[in-house]
């Protein structure tokens, strides 16, 4: 294919000035982009599907997202960031391969060029990354700390996801999927963790990880880099982490509701505005509802205690968290029926979110409308547990099972046989392929005081708002 392009011979990640993002419109992504555009660094990009809101958030920045083509590596950037969601085939990844172009995932970027000199306090597990992360660093905001944070959602009261500042503290979700097609660690090894939160541990991701084995030796790698002076907080009540907590080369505090937590959370209760519950002597309240989210402030709040903060600023910034996006998120109410938005796609997340709305809104008919969308739940790993979760429901609709065709038939889930589990109690269950027919059967059934749960890590085709909209009519 011809002789390999010049390239700048001194450029590296720590010093690109001129750096092409392959992916450019994944949410961190544009976000580390703008960011270093800030910083006075050459920044384009490419991707497919380019759409509001992360092309508006480009644009607005100086930032044109192009589709790809391997044209726009012409220019011979110093540096060639590519996206996890970028695999082999790509024009750009065979360009940057093939010219031997310097290249790096975007977790490397980041250690190299934000993390380090930094005191990272990383937040993982299966459930809670978001809510846990997006609280610890409104925590540390609203006691004037200014952090840097990354987070795989919008917190409210910070209006975006990501934010790079010079404050020694930096607030980074740490996922456990893949790093990048030419790195399969998982992406947390690279966030040069100082505190590390691990909320629990289970299987997910069935398209990187064959079992729960290779999921705790995953997190092994993270706990293994955790510095001396550093802490790690996980899940005492956890069976899957417990063997993973064996370790003397740094602090080790186990959290949860259970006698053998060095903190332990007692005294629960719910209502419609949120949850408390004692720690020590201390009683928390927060603006959330649920035993998941109480573990998940819990974590929140160690973690701020192991940065300074006092109890009564934690409690402060307790009472001033606006939520998340996409978690419980109520979208709007027509005619007394209630439409929320909520992210959870395991079947554990979902069963703790019904269970939440349930003690938020005792006595109303609560509606699963589910989205079997993420790699996980559209095959047959947990049939069982996908039909118990949603019991919980009064009501369920389960929509088309996304791209089946790429899934052998062995490991689908089966939509029958998942009606047939949930049937079993008194909860009423419908498969119902698309969401317009979801919207024409939902509107035509649902009831003055319903509880519509709209539950999916993808955009669901709008289905909020059409619910809405037909509601309204």
């Amino acid at each position: 294919m011809g002789v390999p392009r010049e390239v700048n011979p001194s450029a590296t990640i720590d010093h690109a000035r001129s750096i092409h993002f392959v992916g450019i419109c994944g949410t961190a992504m544009a976000s580390v982009a703008a960011a270093l555009k800030e910083r006075g660094v050459a920044v384009t990009g490419s991707d497919e599907g380019i759409y509001p809101p992360m092309s508006t958030f480009l644009a607005e920045r100086g930032i044109e997202a192009k589709p790809f083509d391997e044209a726009n590596l012409a220019h011979k950037p110093d540096l060639v960031v590519i996206g996890n969601a970028i695999s082999r085939g790509n024009p750009e990844a065979e360009f940057a391969l093939e010219q031997k172009l310097n290249y790096c995932s975007l977790p490397e970027l980041l250690k190299h060029r934000f993390l380090r000199g930094k005191r990272t306090l990383v937040v993982t597990g299966t459930h809670g990354k978001t809510t846990t992360a997006s609280l610890l660093a409104w925590l540390l905001e609203h006691n004037g700390h200014n952090p840097g944070f990354l987070i795989g959602g919008i917190p409210n009261n910070l209006g975006q996801g990501a934010r790079f500042t010079d404050s020694d503290w930096f607030v980074i979700e740490g996922d456990e999927y893949d790093t990048a097609f030419f790195d399969k660690r998982s992406k947390f090894v690279h966030y040069l963790p100082e505190a590390v939160v691990i909320n629990n541990l289970e299987f997910d991701h069935a398209d990187i990880f064959d079992s729960l084995a290779e999921i705790q030796t995953s997190f092994q790698r993270l706990i293994n880099i955790i510095p001396r002076n550093g802490l790690l907080l996980a899940n005492g009540d956890d069976a899957h982490l417990e063997p993973l907590l064996g370790i003397d080369h740094c602090p080790v505090r186990r959290f949860g509701l259970g006698g053998g937590c060095d903190e332990q959370a007692s005294d629960l209760a719910h209502g419609e505005n949120g949850s408390s519950f004692r720690l020590g002597s201390e009683v928390f309240r927060i603006p959330m509802i649920g035993e998941l989210n109480v573990r998940n402030a819990l974590a929140a709040l160690l973690l701020a205690r192991y940065a300074g903060l006092s109890d009564g600023q934690i409690q402060s910034g307790f009472d001033t968290f606006d939520g998340i996006r996409r978690r419980m998120e109520i979208r709007g109410e027509v005619g007394g029926i209630t439409v929320i938005d909520d992210f959870a796609h395991h079947p554990t997340a979902i069963r703790e979110t019904l269970k939440a709305l349930g003690q938020r809104y005792p006595g109303r008919r609560i509606w699963a409308i589910f989205e079997p969308r993420s790699n996980t739940t559209r095959r047959n790993y947990f049939q069982a547990e996908l039909a118990g979760a949603l019991r919980l429901a009064k009501r369920v609709v389960v929509a088309g099972i996304a791209r089946l065709e790429q899934i052998p038939a062995e490991e689908r889930l089966d939509p029958a046989r998942l009606m047939e589990d949930i049937r079993s109690t008194d909860t009423g269950a419908e498969y119902i392929p698309t969401d317009d027919e979801i919207v024409d059967h939902v509107a035509g059934q649902a009831e003055e005081g319903d509880i519509l749960c709209v539950l999916s890590n993808g955009g669901f085709g709008g289905i909020h708002q059409k619910l809405l909209d037909a509601l309204g009519r």
